[in-house]
């Protein structure tokens, strides 16, 4: 196991955790918006967006457990963390609102909103701001364990 194993790990899952608070972001910004998208003629509201996240290596738990006891090599030259392969749309339906003075409601008064729930975007963005920490804090520690190996004598 390389000595920059450890913090490269850390540095792909702080990407990734960044790209979804940013996403989640996005979200909560969009969640009353009703013309997002112009399909067919007609507006569509805001999508929510989620990341899909994969492991770099593609190996198993119990696979990275055997490595790092020493029991099974890395073949894929070591690149451990997390890769974010794709941003999709979320294909929940629309949230039906009953307002017919809104101006994009249909004949019935009805007005198609996002499929943003405020409240779990808020619960994802937490997740992934603690996540993001934990993570620093991982690479901190990474860090202070080369200094002081460095320090020996």
């Amino acid at each position: 196991m390389s000595l920059f194993q450890g913090m490269n790990a850390s540095v792909s899952a702080l990407t990734a955790n960044r790209l979804m608070m940013d996403t989640i972001s996005a979200n909560l910004a969009n969640a009353e918006s009703t013309r997002s998208t112009y399909v067919n003629g007609a507006w569509q509201p805001y999508k929510r967006k989620m990341l899909e996240l994969t492991p770099r290596s593609g190996n198993s738990f119990d696979n990275m457990l055997q490595m790092a006891v020493g029991n099974v090599y890395n073949s894929n030259g070591g690149e451990l963390g997390v890769r974010v392969t794709a941003i999709r749309e979320d294909n929940t339906p629309f949230k039906r609102m009953y307002d017919p003075s809104h101006p994009d409601a249909d004949a019935d008064g009805y007005v198609l909103m996002p499929n943003v729930d405020p409240m779990k975007e808020f619960v994802d963005l937490i997740a992934a701001s603690r996540a993001y920490e934990a993570n620093v804090t991982a690479f901190n520690a990474s860090k202070s364990m080369m200094m002081k190996a460095l320090e020996i004598r």
